[in-house]
């Protein structure tokens, strides 16, 4: 579902991403690991097409920029975006006038009681906590029913039963035939939920490991950050 060949960031004279190539199959979870600075927001925010940059970007058959790549995609950002005069119920009407798909006020209210989020329908954006925009935040990426969905640091102020949904979410995309791609500095967060990992260090893919293995993730990490 999604291909990164040689993508290539520059900040000035600081290089974000070195030729970085890796892929997020449908039907799996792919996780991208790496310490501070190694590169992992920046190539999120090119997959994403929020940032230029040199090499080539496939989602689902189409290059990143054209229309059909970005109905396929459900981007969940670090920092929640939320509107500050939109009410947590607008956030979702809006995203599906966005998207022009029907209005679904059952499925939207089923959503919303499942993040806890439905007797707070009628505040606005500002009057939010950040726990909750980064729940709206989740919410409006999965309003259009996106095939290759990307989360940075997704549990991040979350309150435990939401990262209990989130996670169970998570399995029931990857059953469903989406591509996940998380990109996390948590990684006990995501121990038993990867399928594929890709470990960055210095803008590079250092390694890309499977869960076949037998070693954990923690310990595939450790071994290859602190090897290096």
């Amino acid at each position: 579902m999604l291909q990164v060949s040689n993508v290539t960031k520059r900040y000035a004279k600081t290089l974000a991403n070195d030729a970085v190539s890796l892929t997020a199959e449908s039907g799996k979870i792919t996780v991208m690991l790496g310490p501070n600075g190694a590169g992992k927001s920046t190539l999120i925010k090119c997959i994403a097409g929020l940032l230029r940059f040199e090499g080539e970007v496939i989602i689902g058959g189409y290059g990143n920029k054209t229309l059909e790549a970005k109905r396929l995609l459900g981007y969940v950002p670090e920092i929640p975006a939320v509107y500050d005069l939109l009410t947590v119920r607008e956030h979702l009407e809006f995203m599906r006038r966005a998207y022009r798909i029907p209005l679904n006020p059952e499925q939207d209210q089923a959503r919303l009681e499942r993040f806890e989020l439905w007797e707070h329908k009628d505040k606005v954006g500002k009057e939010l906590s950040k726990g909750m925009q980064q729940k709206v935040s989740i919410l409006c990426a999965l309003t259009h029913d996106p095939k290759l969905i990307i989360f940075d640091e997704p549990l991040v102020g979350l309150d435990p039963h939401a990262i209990k949904e989130l996670k169970a979410w998570f399995g029931e995309l990857r059953a469903e035939g989406c591509a996940l791609l998380i990109s996390t500095h948590m990684i006990e967060s995501v121990e038993n939920l990867w399928d594929t990992a890709h470990i960055l260090m210095r803008g590079k893919v250092a390694a890309s490991v499977d869960a076949a293995d037998q070693a954990s993730l923690a310990e595939k990490f450790f071994a290859i950050t602190e090897g290096a």
